[in-house]
C-alpha cells in the first residue's frame, strides 16, 4: 500500500509538472550576480554600520514570537514562520545589495547622504552625534564609554531609527533613514535564491505561478518557439559589428559599413526611438502605409513565456532604473517601462479612453482642434479595436472585490474598468509582464503590425542624439534632422550606430524625450517642463479571512489588478494598485521591527487602494534621471479627500484594521468603531510632503506610473515644445510621438489617450511623407 501511494503521488507530481508552462527567461528568474563583485565601493567599517542599520530594520526575533502573533495559519510545526521571524536583514548578502542599490540607482545627494551618514556611525564621535545619549555605555556611578553604532544594542538602534524618522530638522537623517529603510525591505521580500525562491513568502502567504524545471540531463533541444516579432527583432546582446550589420542586412536595411571608423551607419525611411504606446502605434501606422521603419529600444525583447512574475528580477529588467527611481526631490517614486512594448508591457491593462471634458479642455484652451474632431474619436475606435478592449470582467480580484462591496455599502457608484484583455483575464502579476500572453500590449499588437509591413525592431540599442543639419529657416525652423545617433549597451558592438532617416520621431517617453532632445541642441524652453506625473496616496485595509459577510475571497495579489474605478470628483479617481511583498514592505511605513514583520504576516489579506488626482503643479525634467515635482495646494487637497474617501470604503467593506503610508503608522482598528470615532480618525488624515521637507515630524512619499506633458503640443512655440502635429519648433523632420505631448494631465491611465493621439499625428506624418515634404 505505501509503494502504491508512492506511486499515486508520484503520478500526481508528474501531471502537475506537465500542466505548468515553460521556464521563464533565465534573466527574469533570479537576483544571480554571475560572479560579479560588488561596486558600492563602501568601507568595511561603514558596511558594519549598514549591516546593524538593516538588522534593526528588520531583526531577527525570537520564535515564540511566531507562535503568539495572529495570522495566517501554518503549515505544521509552523517552520516557515519560525524562520521568518527569527531571518533579520542583515543576514548575508543582503547589505551588500542594498549598498549596491544605494550607490548605483539613487540620486547622487542620496547616495552621498548615505555614505557621510555610514562613514560617521562607523566612528565613536559620529555615533555620539547620530545617536546622542544611546550610544553610552558604562554601569552606573562609572564614566560612560561611547560605543559605535554597530556595537549598540538591538533596541537602542531600533530606538535610534525611531527619532530620526522623526526628526524635523535634521533631514538628512531622515532621508537616509527612508531610503535604507527601503531598500532593505525591498531586497529582503523580493530577491531570490538559485531556485527562483524566496524564504519568506510561505511565511506571508504569498506564491508565484511555478513552471517546469529543467532536466538536470541534457536532452534533445526543443524546436525554438516562434514569438510574434522574430520576422523583425534585432537583438543585440549576443551580437558583434559584423553580425550585427549582417542582420540589418537580412532585415532589408540599406547599410554602408566602413562609412566611418567611429560607427556603423544604416539607412531607413523612419526611426523611432521608443516601443511603448507611442513608438508601436506610430511604427504600425508608417510601415503599413509603405515606409521603412527602424525602432531603436534599449530593452530587451520578452515574451509571454519568458515571464517569470518574480518581482526582483522583473523589476531589475522590465522597469527604469530597475524600479529605484525617484525624483530628485524626494516627493514621489516613479515606475516607467523599459522593454520591448515599454509601458504597455508592464502596466495594468486599465483601457480608458479620454474623458469627454478634457478632449474640450485640450482643443479650446490649447488651439488644438484635433482633439475635438470625429477624427480622434475614430482613433479611440480603432485602439480599442485593435486591443480588443473588453468591458467587463468574470471575477474580480481580492481588492477590487473590497472597493466594490465599500461602494455599494456607501452607495457610492463603481465602474467597471475597459481592459484591453479578456473579460476572463484573471492575473495580479501583469506588473511583470503578461505571463497568460492575454494582455495586449504593443509588443503583441502594434508592433507584431508593424513587422509584418517590414519594420525592424532594434534592441540593447540607447539613443544619444538626433542628427540635426542647419538649413535657410524653413517655416521658421532653422535646423533638419536627418537621423539619429544610438550607442550598443552590449559589449560585443564597439561602434555606435548611425541610423540616416527622413523623419525621426522621439517616442521613449515623458522621461527620457526632454534629455533626448536637449542633447540634440534642441533649445525650447518648454522641452522638459510642465511635467505631470497623476501623484498616487494610498491607504490600506485588513481583512482576516472569513471576518466579513459574506466573505471577500481571494489574496492581495491575485486577479485582475485594474477592474473597478470610483469617481470622487472630477480631478480624483480611486483605483486599486499591484503591490507584490517588495513594494508592499517598501512603501509601508516602519514603526519597529516587530510590527513591520507582523504587517507583513498579514500582507496577503491586506488590501490597498489609492487616491489619484489630476495634478496641476508641474514638475521639471532637468536631465536624464533626474526630475523634480512637487503637488500645487489644490492637488494636495483633492488627494486628501480621495484618500479619506478610500479609508471610508475600507471600513464599509469590512476592514478590522486602516491605516494610511504616512510615517507615523496612522492607523484606526475598526472593531466598535463609531461614527464620531471614525470622522476623528479622518481628521488626522494628512497628505505629506517627502522626507527632506521639514515643516511637520510626518511625511510620506508619492507614487507614480503615469508621467505626461513635458514635451507638451500647442499652438505657438511660445507655449509649448512641439507643434499640433508633434513636430519640434525648431527641426524640420523631427516628432514627437508620446505621453509627453498631453497639453496637460489627463485624469485616468493614460494608454488609451496616448495611442490615439499618436494614431492621429502618425497618420498626418504618413501624408506627409506621401507628398514629398520630407527629404
Amino acid at each position: 500500500m505505501a509503494v502504491q501511494g508512492g506511486d499515486g503521488q508520484r503520478k500526481e507530481e508528474e501531471e502537475e509538472e506537465k500542466g505548468r508552462r515553460p521556464g521563464p527567461h533565465p534573466l527574469l528568474r533570479g537576483w544571480r550576480r554571475d560572479g560579479r563583485k560588488y561596486t558600492h565601493g563602501l568601507h568595511p567599517t561603514q558596511m558594519e554600520a549598514l549591516r546593524a542599520m538593516c538588522g534593526a530594520f528588520i531583526p531577527s526575533l525570537p520564535a515564540e514570537e511566531a507562535a503568539g502573533a495572529g495570522g495566517r495559519a501554518d503549515p505544521p510545526g509552523g517552520k516557515d514562520l519560525e524562520r521568518f521571524y527569527l531571518a533579520s536583514a542583515a543576514d548575508a548578502a543582503i547589505p551588500d545589495e542594498v549598498a549596491e542599490l544605494m550607490v548605483t540607482r539613487c540620486i547622487r545627494e542620496a547616495a552621498l547622504l548615505g555614505w557621510v551618514v555610514l562613514w560617521m556611525l562607523g566612528t565613536r564621535l559620529g555615533t555620539l552625534l547620530l545617536c546622542g545619549t544611546l550610544s553610552l555605555s558604562g554601569a552606573a556611578g562609572e564614566l560612560p564609554s561611547v560605543r559605535r553604532f554597530a556595537d549598540m544594542p538591538l533596541e537602542r538602534r531600533e530606538v535610534a531609527l525611531q527619532r530620526w524618522n522623526r526628526t524635523r530638522w535634521l533631514f538628512p537623517l531622515r532621508i537616509v533613514f527612508a531610503l535604507v529603510k527601503i531598500l532593505s525591505h525591498y531586497v529582503f521580500y523580493a530577491m531570490v535564491n538559485e531556485k527562483s525562491k524566496n524564504p519568506h513568502w510561505n511565511a506571508i502567504g504569498y506564491r508565484v505561478e511555478e513552471w517546469r524545471e529543467e532536466p538536470e540531463e541534457p536532452v534533445a533541444p526543443a524546436p525554438a518557439r516562434s514569438r510574434p516579432l522574430d520576422n523583425g527583432v534585432v537583438e543585440t546582446r549576443a551580437l558583434n559589428d559584423t553580425t550585427l550589420l549582417r542582420s540589418l542586412a537580412d532585415k532589408g536595411l540599406a547599410v554602408k559599413p566602413g562609412s566611418s571608423a567611429a560607427h556603423h551607419t544604416v539607412q531607413c525611411d523612419v526611426v523611432i526611438v521608443g516601443s511603448g504606446c507611442g513608438g508601436g502605434v506610430t511604427a504600425a501606422m508608417l510601415a503599413s502605409a509603405g515606409y521603412k521603419v527602424v525602432v531603436v529600444e534599449k530593452g530587451d525583447y520578452y515574451t509571454a513565456d519568458d515571464y517569470s512574475s518574480i518581482e526582483g528580477p522583473s523589476m531589475e529588467r522590465l522597469f527604469e532604473n530597475g524600479g529605484i527611481f525617484c525624483t530628485s526631490n524626494v516627493t514621489t517614486m516613479l515606475f516607467t517601462g523599459t522593454t520591448v512594448g515599454g509601458g504597455s508591457a508592464v502596466n495594468w491593462s486599465a483601457s480608458i479612453r479620454t474623458p469627454g471634458e478634457v478632449l474640450q479642455e485640450w482643443s479650446r484652451e490649447h488651439g488644438l482642434p484635433l482633439f475635438a474632431s470625429p477624427g480622434y474619436q475614430q482613433a479611440m475606435d480603432a485602439v480599442c479595436a485593435r486591443l480588443g478592449v473588453t468591458d467587463g470582467c468574470l471575477e474580480e480580484g481580492f481588492q477590487n472585490k473590497v472597493v466594490r462591496r465599500g461602494c455599494e455599502a456607501l452607495g457610492l457608484p463603481v465602474d467597471a474598468v475597459p481592459r484591453n484583455s479578456s473579460k476572463g483575464h484573471y492575473c495580479g502579476s501583469c506588473n511583470f509582464g503578461c505571463p497568460t500572453g492575454d494582455k495586449r500590449g504593443t509588443d503583441t499588437t502594434w508592433l507584431v503590425d508593424a513587422v509584418k509591413h517590414g519594420a525592424v525592431v532594434l534592441t540593447g540599442y540607447k539613443a544619444d542624439r538626433f542628427i540635426l543639419e542647419r538649413i535657410s529657416g524653413k517655416n521658421g525652423r532653422s535646423k533638419k534632422c536627418v537621423g539619429l545617433m544610438a550607442t550598443c549597451l552590449s559589449n560585443g558592438i564597439t561602434k555606435k550606430l548611425r541610423i540616416e532617416a527622413k523623419v525621426s520621431i522621439s517616442a521613449c517617453g515623458a522621461l527620457m524625450t526632454p534629455p533626448l532632445l536637449r542633447n540634440s541642441g534642441l533649445k525650447n524652453r518648454h522641452i522638459g517642463r510642465n511635467l505631470h506625473l497623476h501623484p498616487v496616496s494610498m491607504a490600506w485595509g485588513y481583512f482576516p479571512e472569513n471576518k466579513q459577510g459574506p466573505p471577500i475571497t481571494g489574496k492581495s495579489y491575485e486577479g485582475g489588478i485594474i477592474t473597478s474605478m470610483h469617481r470622487v470628483t472630477e480631478r480624483t479617481i480611486i483605483e486599486t494598485p499591484a503591490l507584490s511583498p517588495g513594494g508592499f514592505a517598501a512603501m509601508v511605513p516602519w514603526e519597529s521591527g516587530r510590527d513591520m514583520k507582523e504587517r507583513m504576516r498579514r500582507f496577503a489579506r491586506t488590501a490597498h487602494a489609492f487616491a489619484l488626482v489630476r495634478d496641476r503643479g508641474a514638475g521639471t525634467v532637468d536631465c536624464e534621471g533626474r526630475l523634480r515635482f512637487t503637488p500645487s495646494r489644490d492637488d494636495t487637497r483633492e488627494l486628501r479627500n480621495g484618500l479619506r474617501r478610500v479609508l471610508r470604503i475600507l471600513v464599509a467593506a469590512g476592514a478590522v484594521e486602516v491605516g494610511t503610508h504616512r510615517s507615523d503608522g496612522l492607523r484606526l482598528r475598526c472593531k466598535g468603531v463609531c461614527d464620531e470615532d471614525l470622522e476623528a480618525f479622518l481628521d488626522e488624515v494628512t497628505i505629506e510632503k517627502g522626507p527632506m521637507h521639514s515643516t511637520t515630524d510626518k511625511w510620506a512619499v508619492f507614487s507614480s506610473a503615469h508621467q505626461m506633458g513635458s514635451c507638451r503640443m500647442g499652438s505657438n512655440s511660445k507655449d509649448s515644445a512641439v507643434d499640433g502635429s508633434g513636430e519640434s519648433w525648431e527641426a524640420e523632420g523631427l516628432y514627437v510621438c508620446d505621453g509627453s505631448l498631453l497639453p496637460t494631465a489627463v485624469g485616468v491611465n493614460p494608454m488609451i489617450t496616448i495611442q490615439s493621439l499618436t494614431y492621429c499625428l502618425s497618420k498626418d506624418i504618413a501624408e506627409s511623407l506621401a507628398h514629398g515634404k520630407k527629404h
